[in-house]
């Protein structure tokens, strides 16, 4: 190594490789090379060198375990950095496009990178000053994009004291009223990453402290070099860095400043997305937020988020509810809801096209990027939650033509325990139970493993901590780094299968009730008497339930054999998720008999469960206590089909064209580093 400094980063890096910490400091590892570069610039450059360097030297070794976090943490270096050479990017590109010949996922997350290298080579800065438009709705003309981040804690996880100092953390991370330091960070980055050695930074810095409120001027003139810049292409490279320029000059001519040339940095590190942090208590939440974002990016077009077959008539009112910062729930006036409000509903990733007359084509293309990020704090029964509320979304969507093209949704998964989460014996049994859904994307993930998995102790600590972090001058703001590193680069999704389950109720007329689960479902039949022997007068004592079984039993070959029996049983788990298997397409169903020894297991995606006897049973689903239903009579699982696409399937003619391959299972997408590759 050249330097010192780039020594301790080459031995960073290794050790972050191998994972050789402790299970709650391995996220320290990656965190810890990022700060350096964040606060001192000229290290980002040594830092990319060096994991270039690695990610060189792993493609000749074939070792595709360490791709993944050198490419995410390559690339989150260049997004941070303002001081790269162009010879030094082309390094990078090059590196990444020789990884297109890998396999998935490795070929699909360096395609992706590939094209923002291709933009930021081109217009350097570009990918910094888009993340902080999005990520903090600055007003402008020119790059429309807008991100929300939500946060969603599950209160039967998270206790008050732990939910408030979560949210303090956040916030202080990352304040979100303060518009004109995002623009002077932004005007920063830009102008030290466009003109390099002809900037310099320490004067332009206090420039940009001195023009107090006209810095809004400015701003706007550099997002429009950076976005003519990016639509031109290779053509605009050189008109960019005169556009740059000429800002610069403006700048410190209006300061009286002489703009002097130096090779000098300052510090313009990328801030935290603005969060909003909820304790989850209402299901509903989660339709507010999404309607209240819609409105608020374009206020007058109300109109578009519910739009109904025309000369459809009725259509009850109803009050959108939206939450204070304790999680408690208000109405909103009739004034900003309108006076014929019909009920609001959003489009979860819609499947299907929709009607819109030709005037409206020009919105859609305009708002259909937007994008907000659910983030769910807790364990399996948070996301059972979130995906009954998904559900309930698509199956008002199924009702209506909408034309809600408007709002991409991404789900983030933090998990939260007092108990290290790992993937090893040493795991506790409560853990394995509670964080399935966890240890199952950090098997198949190593980097989710390492960078989220191992928050789950340290956001217990959180409220123990604060009190000293408040008394130091510079609190690390660990978790909100974290967490902003997961939002802008957990990119791909693993698919969660969701089960329908209908449930008979004794007493309850007409339908079955339905549910749905993601990760497990529990059934507890009662305790039966058996007859008193003649002979003894003595009990045989409890034996469990007569319950009947039909299920379609799925072979090796994918065929499917309707089975049929009938068994005395304790109760039923069924499991669609398992931390000891990969396979998310079929569910484990094992009963408890009256011999002990002997658990019977079925593998299947469709069954149903009655209860012989003139007696009901309880079911809970996804281990949250807060949807058991009683007096149980009956139960049938299938997977749940995605109401939306049914719907179209019907409206198809039978059996011709493509219809018969639209209605599909609906799943619940869950955001890390490496995605489902099976």
């Amino acid at each position: 190594m050249s330097t010192a400094v780039e020594s301790s980063m080459y031995n960073n890096i290794q050790a972050m490789l191998r994972q050789a910490a402790s299970s709650c400091n391995r996220g320290m590892l990656r965190w810890t090379l990022h700060k350096k570069a964040e606060k001192e610039p000229s290290n980002s450059i040594l830092l990319i060198r060096v994991l270039v360097k690695e990610l060189e030297k792993v493609e000749g070794l074939d070792n595709n375990m360490h791709i993944i976090p050198l490419l995410h943490t390559i690339f989150y270096v260049i997004i941070q950095s303002g001081h790269i050479s162009g010879n030094l990017l082309q390094r990078v590109y090059e590196c990444f496009k020789r990884l297109l010949t890998h396999p998935e996922p490795y070929c699909t997350i360096a395609l992706k990178y590939i094209r923002s290298m291709k933009m930021e080579q081109i217009t350097p800065g570009a990918l910094y000053l888009r993340r902080v438009i999005a990520e903090h709705s600055l007003t402008n003309k020119y790059f429309p994009h807008q991100e929300k981040v939500v946060v969603f804690a599950d209160p039967a996880v998270l206790s008050r004291a732990l939910w408030q100092a979560v949210r303090a953390d956040l916030e202080q991370a990352c304040p979100s009223s303060d518009t004109l330091t995002k623009q002077r960070l932004v005007l920063l980055h830009i102008l030290q990453a466009g003109l390099l050695k002809t900037c310099n930074g320490p004067i332009l810095t206090q420039a940009l402290e001195d023009l107090g409120e006209d810095v809004e001027q400015f701003f706007q003139e550099v997002v429009l070099a950076v976005e003519h810049s990016v639509e031109n292409h290779v053509s605009g490279r050189d008109q960019y860095q005169t556009r740059l320029q000429k800002i610069y000059s403006e700048i410190l001519t209006a300061v009286n400043q002489d703009p002097k040339a130096g090779d000098i940095l300052s510090n313009a590190p990328l801030p935290s997305p603005a969060i909003n942090f909820h304790l989850w208590t209402n299901e509903e939440e989660l339709l507010n937020e999404l309607v209240n974002f819609t409105l608020s990016i374009n206020p007058s077009e109300r109109r578009y988020v519910n739009q109904e077959d025309e000369g459809e008539e009725g259509g009850s009112k109803r009050v959108s509810l939206q939450s204070d910062e304790n999680g408690k729930e208000k109405e909103l006036p009739d004034m900003e809801m309108g006076e014929h409000s019909k009920p609001f509903t959003l489009s979860w990733l819609p499947c299907f096209r929709v009607k819109v007359k030709q005037q409206d084509h020009m919105w859609i293309k305009e708002e259909q990027n937007h994008t907000v990020h659910i983030v769910m704090m807790g364990d399996d029964r948070v996301l059972g939650r979130l995906a009954k509320a998904l559900y309930y979304i698509r199956k008002q969507e199924a009702k209506q033509i909408m034309s809600t093209k408007r709002v991409n949704l991404e789900i983030y998964y933090v998990p939260v325990t007092d108990e290290p989460i790992m993937n090893s014996p040493r795991t506790t049994t409560q853990v394995q139970n509670n964080l399935s859904l966890a240890l199952f994307l950090g098997k198949i993930d190593p980097w989710y493993e390492s960078n989220i998995n191992s928050l789950g102790i340290v956001i217990p600590k959180l409220a123990v901590t604060q009190s000293s972090h408040s008394r130091s001058s510079e609190p690390n703001h660990f978790l909100a780094d974290v967490l902003s590193y997961y939002l802008r680069c957990g990119l791909q999704p693993v698919y969660f299968p969701l089960y329908s389950v209908k449930i008979s109720v004794s007493g309850m007329d007409g339908s079955p009730v339905e549910e749905v689960f993601v990760s497990h479902l529990e059934a507890e039949f009662p305790d039966l008497k058996t007859l008193n022997k003649r002979q003894t007068g003595k009990s045989l004592g409890t034996c469990g339930a007569l319950v009947s079984v039909n299920y379609r039993k799925v072979s090796l070959s994918k065929q499917e054999v309707i089975k049929e029996m009938s068994v005395i049983s304790y109760g039923v788990v069924v499991t669609a998720i398992s931390p000891n298997e990969t396979d998310l397409d079929v569910l484990t169903v094992n009963f408890d008999t009256l011999n002990s020894r002997c658990c019977m297991e079925i593998r299947t995606q469709n069954i149903s469960i009655r209860i012989l006897e003139d007696k009901t049973f309880n079911v809970c689903l996804d281990k949250d206590y807060r949807r058991t239903y009683t007096n149980v009579q009956s139960m049938e699982i299938s997977p749940c089909l995605d109401p939306v696409n049914c719907i179209q399937t019907i409206s198809k003619s039978e059996g011709t064209g493509l219809s018969k391959y639209f209605c599909k299972s609906l799943h619940l997408p869950i955001n890390t580093f490496t995605g489902s590759h099976h």
